[in-house]
């Protein structure tokens, strides 16, 4: 969550009707709008038609102080489901809940819905090298590792991992991990997965969001091509990074 108090963001409600009022009394400010975030991967909408509501009542009150509201951000937080069990919250019935809440108001509704627009719409497509066992562990190394997909070393998140063909071996209990040298280069730990062997392809799924765009170039690893599929076709759209490109820009 990125909205509970102890947190870095935002202003305090209970603080907003004086920071807009002194917003107002500055020649050079026009305080014409109120947003709002409250945490991401929400997979219920509860919590941010709570939030709409609180809202609504503070743009009540600063019209009462002739502070007149013309955009509202109701910011983010649509969830997408990371694993095959989850569900996630429908968009259109979401926006149904904010058109009747803010029906007959004369304000401009803004929505940040981008996790749930492009978080399934990416893959990191990676080719596992090895596997091992030690300590009583299951590894399997692929070439991909956290510096290309930061959010399980991050957060612990959790992206399915699947063959991209189903060879019917069964499925194994292992750790899923990359050839940084971190014990925190993981993309999935205790994780039953198909039994792969080394050559196979697999896909982490549910990348298109928070992403590439957090991939870095740590341990001197140059970031992968990114590949736009649309229906037959496919093209690059970024291409792969060389050794060179990691040099580029230093002088000794």
């Amino acid at each position: 969550s990125t909205g509970l108090r102890e947190h870095k963001f935002g202003i305090p409600i209970s603080q907003v009707e004086d920071v807009y009022e002194r917003a107002k009394s500055l020649r050079n400010i026009d305080p014409a709008g109120v947003s709002c975030h409250i945490g991401s991967q929400l997979l219920e909408t509860a919590p941010l038609l709570e939030a709409l509501d609180a809202l609504l009542v503070l743009v009540d009150q600063l019209s009462s102080r002739g502070i007149a509201v013309r955009h509202l951000d109701v910011g983010g937080g649509l969830g997408v489901p990371y694993k095959a069990d989850q569900k996630s919250p429908c968009p259109t019935e979401y926006a149904g809940c904010v058109r009747e809440r803010v029906a007959g108001r004369d304000l401009e509704i803004m929505l940040e819905p981008g996790r749930s627009i492009v978080a399934e719409a990416g893959v990191l497509l990676s080719r596992v090298l090895y596997r091992k066992q030690t300590g009583g562990k299951e590894f399997v190394i692929v070439d991909a590792a956290m510096n290309d997909m930061l959010r399980p070393a991050l957060y612990s998140a959790h992206h399915e991992i699947i063959p991209l063909r189903q060879k019917g071996f069964g499925t194994i209990h292992a750790d899923v991990v990359g050839p940084v040298c971190e014990t925190g280069d993981f993309l999935a730990r205790e994780r039953e997965i198909a039994n792969v062997f080394p050559g196979d392809l697999v896909a982490i799924c549910t990348a298109g969001a928070y992403g590439f765009v957090s991939a870095s170039n740590y341990n001197a690893r140059p970031r992968p091509a990114e590949v736009l599929v649309e229906n037959d076709g496919w093209r690059v759209t970024r291409e792969r990074e060389t050794y060179e490109d990691l040099i580029r820009g230093e002088s000794l």
